[in-house]
C-alpha cells in the first residue's frame, strides 16, 4: 500500500514522537505515512519529490508547515502548539520571567493570551516570517525587557545569539496524533472525490453529445472530445473563450430563456441545451449539451420502428392522468412509489375506470421505460391460443403453428413490461405456468425443451375479486399471493366527481375535431355532470362527452346540452338506481342518498371515537385508516 501522507519534520524529536504515535494508534495503517526530517528549504525540496509519488496529505509544525503551504497545491495539516505545551516550555526555566516572550510562525503562537491571562504573565508575540524578520524582532524585544523566548528552532537558535535564555516549544503527542488523524480522514476524502472525477470525467469523455462547461462570466472551463469534434476546434483553443466566441449563432440569452435552441455547426442541425449550475444556491455557471438532430431522429425512428412494428410502446404518461381528487392522488403516488422497483402490481377496480392508462404511465416512469410494454386481454382469447400467445412455440409444435415458430408475450416483453389485464379470467391449468415464470423467471415455449430467461415486470389487472375467486376455487390462491405484491386499487369516477369538470375540459380540448367551434363548458353544465350517475366509469364518461359536443351548437356546452344527450341514457340511469323515477328526481335522489351516507359515515366515526375513549390512534386503527384521515374527515 502505498503512503498517503508524509510527515515533515523540523528536528529530530518531533520525527521520533511522531513514529511513536503512529505506532501506538496507528499500527495496522503505519504504511500509510511517511515521516522526513528537514526544515525550511530543504522540506521545499523534499516535499515535492514525494507529491509525484502520491502523496495525498502533508503533516508539518511552525515555520516548515507554512512555507510547504506557500509552494504546493495540496492539503498540508500543522501540528497545532497547545496551550500545555507553551506551559511547559515556560516551566523549563528555573526563574519564570514576568515578561515573556513568544516567538514564531502565525500557526505556533494562536492562543498564548489565554495563559497570560491564568498566570499573569505579560506575553510579548513576535510573529515572524522567515529567519531574517526573527532576528530584527528578537533583538527589539530584548532591548524592551524581554529576557526569555519561547518558540520554535528558528526563534531559539536567534535568541541564543543575542545570549538571551530561549526555550524550545514541543508538540504533544496528542497534537500529533489529532494532526495524523485529520490527514488520514483528508486523505480518504481526497481519494473518494478523485475516484468521482475520474468517473464523471469518464462520463464526459465517452459521451455522444457535446458537453461544454462555462463558469458564471459564460468562459469555457470544459470542451468535451464530442464538442471538439462539433465545433472543429481542440480544447486548448477555446478554454477561456465565451461560447459565443466559437459559434456565433449561439444566442445565450434565448437558450437561458427557453432552455435549449436549434443551431447550425459547419451544415448540420444540433439542439443545444443549457443547465444552469447552482453551489448553495448561488449561480457557479452552466452546462451546454448539443446533440445532432439527424442523430437523435435516426435512433428514435429504429426503436420505433422495433417496438411499434409489435405495438409494443406505452403511449401514456402519469400526467395524462386527468385528476386532483383525494382518490386520484393517492392512486397516482402510490403508482409513482411503485414504479421505482420491479416487483408485480395488481390493480384492481370496476371497468372503465383507466386501469391500462396507469400501467402504461407506471412503464413510462419505471426503470424500464426504454423496454417493451407488452399488454394481453386474458379474456379475449380460447384456452389453447391464450398458451401459445404467453409462451410461443417453435416451428411444428402443433397443427397450424407458424413456421419458424413464434416468440411468446414474455419473450416479447423481456427487459420491460408485460401488462396481463382481466388476470381473473386466466383458465386454472395457465395459473400454474404463470406461477412458475414469476417464481423462475424463465419460460419453455410449446414443443421446446429449452428453456429461455426472461426479465419481465408483471402488472396484472382485474375488475374481479380474486380473494372471493381463491375461496370459492376459481383462482389459485399461491398465484394470486405472487401478484398481490404491491396493490393499487382503481377509484370509480363516482368516488372522485371532483374531477369531473377537469376531466370535461380536457375531453374537449382533445376531441377539438369533433366540433371546433366548441370553447367551453359552463358552469352548470359541469355541476350537472358531476351529479350524475357513471356505472360505465370514465370509459362511459369519454363517450358522452363525445356525443354531447356533437349535440351542441354554441361555443359554450350548456346544462341543456348535456341533459339532452344524456336523456338518451335515462333506461341505464334508472336501471342501475332501481327505480322509475324522472331522471331530474333519480339526480335528486342521488344527491340526498350521498348526503345520507356522509351522515352515517359522521356518526360511525364519531360512536368508533368514543369507544377508544377519543384516542385517535387507536380509533383509526380500528376504522382502518390513517390518524390524519380520521382527524381530516371529522373536521370535515
Amino acid at each position: 500500500m502505498k503512503a498517503q501522507v508524509l510527515f515533515v519534520a523540523p528536528f529530530k524529536k518531533l520525527a521520533d514522537d511522531a513514529r511513536l504515535v503512529i505506532e501506538e494508534k496507528f499500527a495496522d495503517r503505519k504504511d500509510l505515512f511517511k515521516i522526513i526530517e528537514a526544515d525550511l528549504k530543504e522540506a521545499e525540496d523534499l516535499v515535492k519529490s514525494f507529491i509525484d509519488e502520491g502523496i495525498e496529505v502533508i503533516v508539518s509544525r511552525g515555520g516548515t508547515a507554512s512555507l510547504i503551504e506557500a509552494e504546493v497545491d495540496i492539503p498540508i495539516v500543522s501540528v497545532q502548539v497547545t496551550i500545555t505545551d507553551i506551559l511547559q516550555a515556560v516551566l523549563k526555566s528555573e526563574v519564570i520571567s514576568s515578561n515573556i516572550g513568544i516567538a514564531g510562525f502565525e500557526n505556533m503562537i494562536y492562543g498564548c493570551d489565554e495563559i497570560a491571562k491564568i498566570f499573569n504573565i505579560n506575553f510579548v508575540e513576535l510573529l515572524i516570517h522567515d529567519s531574517e524578520e526573527a532576528d530584527k524582532k528578537i533583538l527589539e524585544a530584548k532591548e524592551k525587557g524581554v529576557n526569555l523566548i519561547i518558540g520554535d528552532a528558528v526563534s531559539v537558535k536567534t535568541a541564543e545569539k543575542y545570549g538571551m535564555e530561549a526555550n524550545f516549544i514541543n508538540s504533544g503527542k496528542q497534537s500529533i496524533y489529532r494532526a495524523l488523524q485529520e490527514a488520514l480522514l483528508i486523505a480518504k476524502v481526497r481519494r473518494q472525490d478523485e475516484h468521482k472525477t475520474q468517473m464523471i470525467r469518464t462520463i464526459i469523455n465517452k459521451s455522444h453529445d457535446g458537453i461544454v462547461a462555462v463558469d458564471k462570466n459564460n468562459k469555457i472551463t470544459l470542451f468535451n472530445p464530442e464538442a471538439e469534434r462539433i465545433f472543429h476546434r481542440v480544447q486548448y483553443e477555446v478554454l477561456g473563450k465565451k461560447m459565443r466566441d466559437i459559434c456565433a449563432d449561439i444566442d445565450e440569452k434565448k437558450i437561458k430563456e427557453e432552455k435549449e435552441q436549434l443551431i447550425n455547426i459547419y451544415n448540420k442541425q444540433y439542439v443545444i441545451k443549457n443547465s444552469l449550475v447552482y453551489v448553495k444556491n448561488i449561480n457557479q455557471g452552466s452546462i451546454y449539451t448539443l446533440q445532432n438532430v439527424s442523430e437523435m431522429q435516426r435512433l428514435e425512428r429504429n426503436i420505433r420502428k422495433k417496438l411499434s412494428a409489435k405495438g409494443l410502446v406505452a403511449k401514456y404518461h402519469m400526467n395524462d392522468i386527468i385528476g386532483n381528487s383525494q382518490a386520484c392522488i393517492k392512486m397516482k403516488n402510490k403508482a409513482r412509489k411503485y414504479a421505482l422497483t420491479n416487483s408485480t402490481i395488481l390493480i384492481t377496480g370496476e371497468s372503465g375506470t383507466g386501469k391500462e392508462m396507469l400501467v402504461q404511465s407506471i412503464h413510462n416512469m419505471s426503470n424500464r421505460s426504454q423496454g417493451p410494454f407488452v399488454a394481453l386481454n386474458c379474456a379475449a382469447l380460447p384456452e389453447n391460443l391464450l398458451e401459445s400467445e404467453l409462451f410461443g412455440y417453435v416451428d411444428g409444435a402443433f397443427t397450424g403453428a407458424k413456421r419458424g415458430g413464434r416468440q411468446g408475450m414474455f419473450e416479447l416483453a423481456h427487459g420491460g413490461t408485460l401488462f396481463l389485464d382481466e388476470i381473473g379470467e386466466m383458465p386454472l391449468s395457465l395459473q400454474s405456468r404463470i406461477l412458475r415464470v414469476l417464481q423462475e423467471r424463465e419460460v419453455m415455449p410449446l414443443g421446446s425443451e429449452s428453456i429461455i430467461p426472461v426479465d419481465v415486470r408483471i402488472i396484472a389487472a382485474t375488475n374481479q375479486n380474486l380473494a372471493q375467486m381463491v375461496q370459492a376455487g376459481n383462482f389459485r390462491s399461491d398465484l394470486y399471493y405472487r401478484l398481490n405484491i404491491l396493490r393499487i386499487h382503481m377509484p370509480t369516477l363516482a368516488q372522485r366527481r371532483e374531477d369531473i369538470p377537469l376531466l370535461a375540459e380536457s375531453l374537449i380540448n382533445n376531441m377539438r375535431e369533433i366540433n371546433p367551434q366548441i370553447k367551453s363548458i359552463s358552469r352548470e353544465a359541469k355541476f350537472f355532470l358531476q351529479e350524475c350517475s357513471w356505472p360505465g366509469n370514465i370509459r362511459q364518461f369519454v363517450n358522452m362527452m363525445e356525443r354531447i359536443m356533437l349535440l351542441t351548437d354554441g361555443e359554450v356546452i350548456t346544462k341543456d346540452n348535456v341533459i339532452a344527450a344524456y336523456e338518451d341514457d335515462k333506461e341505464e340511469i334508472m336501471a342501475s338506481s332501481k327505480t322509475t323515477a324522472p331522471l331530474e328526481e333519480v339526480l335528486a335522489e342521488e344527491k340526498m342518498e350521498n348526503k345520507n351516507l356522509a351522515q352515517m359515515e359522521k356518526e360511525l366515526l364519531a360512536k368508533v371515537l368514543a369507544e377508544e375513549n377519543y384516542n385517535y390512534s387507536k380509533a383509526a386503527k380500528r376504522l382502518g385508516i390513517h390518524r390524519t384521515t380520521l382527524w381530516r374527515k371529522l373536521k370535515k
